[in-house]
């Protein structure tokens, strides 16, 4: 038997050979190597602790090892790791959609369970697509989506990112052309000023007959910029899809199970797609998961169409693992006072990282639920800052000009001052 590498080793071989999320391969970039997790630390290989500001990427919400997800993913591990969905069923899938339906808008009453959230994102495209071909519009097959957006990284999702601002300009020429419009200039807590949906009511009248769905991220965008804004612009937004018949996807893949401080972001304008994404979150951060949920008349009338099926199907659709986890995390968090912690949350973040607002490097403070963003007037230099925070003892990756921390919902207050505090003296810093 071949004798395991040592820790130098195994870093020195991940360096040749593995690609971590956009990066290049031989990168000088460090990568810290992660021995094991519990509660919002992240313990490294070389005895460091580390606060996870992050999630994991937005995620972990009850943190990290949790006893409860588990035993979850024990018990369900002693029947059956995985089955296929076709032509079988099993009970995690049925209790967890179960779940779903009973939190999720009162519209939505059949639900796709695919494997990641990009994945959920090309289900409801394809839905919205089958959807109109079965109405006998089949002309329908472009999309409306705000400026700033992030969707996913998949063809599809990566076609309804934003073409210029976004990750995946390279692309361009091999995507299909979508309707962009102007994210709102409102912001959260405003009303929507008149001119912020022109350029959607614009795009809707003159091209409604081609398009198939308005996709956006409800309230919060996310890896676009980490922008709030205005509920009342979700309002009218919903409003135009219903004049226009047009069918409106939520992308609650980073918002949902209270990130917001709703428990789906949609909730903050009172208001109901016609097909939402789920994913990030849902499994509390265990394994990757993600569904689409969408009305009965959307389902109904794919099924009445050609072909008369829906035209999907992952390998491990509704893995019984992940699906016994996820109903676990979801009832974890609904029997906790989830709500009073993330408004003490927001009350902490904005107490905490208010001195950042008088550095001059500093563009705007802000933060909603379980989100904190500190917006600088140039972009960091990645690099360099993530070993800065890595020195102060806390896990922070920002992107481009935004610093930003979305920690698990378990995080006292003690760890949260200790994060926030880390960023105010790091960002303190970043001068030129």
């Amino acid at each position: 038997m071949k004798k395991p590498l040592s820790t130098e080793a195994q870093s020195a071989f991940d360096r040749e050979h593995i690609w971590h999320p956009y990066s290049a391969m031989h990168s000088d970039s460090p990568v810290y190597h992660v021995d094991s997790a519990a509660g919002v630390y992240l313990h490294l290989v070389d005895g460091r602790k580390l606060i996870d500001g992050m999630s994991s990427w937005w995620c972990a919400i009850h943190g990290y090892n949790h006893p409860r997800l588990n035993q979850a993913a024990e018990r369900q591990l002693r029947q059956m790791a995985h089955v296929m969905f076709g032509g079988l069923t099993h009970s995690p899938a049925i209790c967890l959609v179960e779940k779903l339906l009973s939190l999720a808008p009162e519209n939505l009453r059949s639900v796709f369970i695919s494997d990641s959230g990009s994945v959920a994102v090309e289900v409801a495209m394809k839905m919205a697509i089958q959807y109109w071909n079965a109405k006998g519009e089949p002309e329908r097959q472009r999309f409306a989506t705000l400026r700033n957006g992030y969707h996913g990284d998949t063809l599809g999702a990566m076609s309804v990112c934003d073409p210029v601002t976004g990750m995946h300009s390279l692309f361009n020429s091999v995507l299909t052309q979508q309707y962009f419009v102007a994210r709102p200039a409102s912001r959260f807590g405003e009303p929507c000023d008149p001119k912020d949906i022109e350029s959607l009511e614009t795009v809707l009248q003159q091209h409604h007959w081609q398009i198939a769905a308005l996709i956006l991220e409800p309230i919060v965008q996310g890896a676009g910029g980490m922008y709030f804004y205005s509920a009342d612009y979700l309002r009218q937004a919903r409003n135009l899809c219903d004049r226009y018949e047009v069918l409106l996807i939520a992308d609650e893949i980073a918002t949902g199970f209270g990130r917001s401080g709703k428990l789906f972001a949609c909730e903050h304008a009172a208001i109901t797609p016609d097909i939402m994404c789920i994913g990030k979150a849902l499994t509390g951060g265990y394994m990757s998961l993600a569904a689409t949920l969408t009305s009965a008349e959307v389902s109904t009338t794919i099924d009445r169409g050609n072909p008369g099926v829906f035209m999907h199907g992952p390998t491990f659709m509704a893995n019984p693992l992940a699906c016994a986890v996820a109903l676990a995390s979801i009832e974890l968090l609904i029997e906790s006072n989830w709500q009073q912690r993330i408004e003490q949350i927001e009350q902490r973040l904005t107490q905490w990282l208010s001195p950042c607002k008088q550095m001059p490097q500093v563009a705007e403070v802000r933060c909603l639920g379980a989100i904190g963003v500190v917006e600088m007037k140039q972009a960091v230099r990645m690099t360099a800052i993530t070993r800065q925070f890595v020195e102060a003892g806390v896990w922070v990756r920002p992107f481009g000009k935004l610093v930003y921390l979305m920690p698990a919902y378990v995080i006292s207050d003690d760890e949260l001052e200790q994060l926030c505090h880390a960023v105010v003296e790091v960002v303190a810093r970043q001068v030129d």
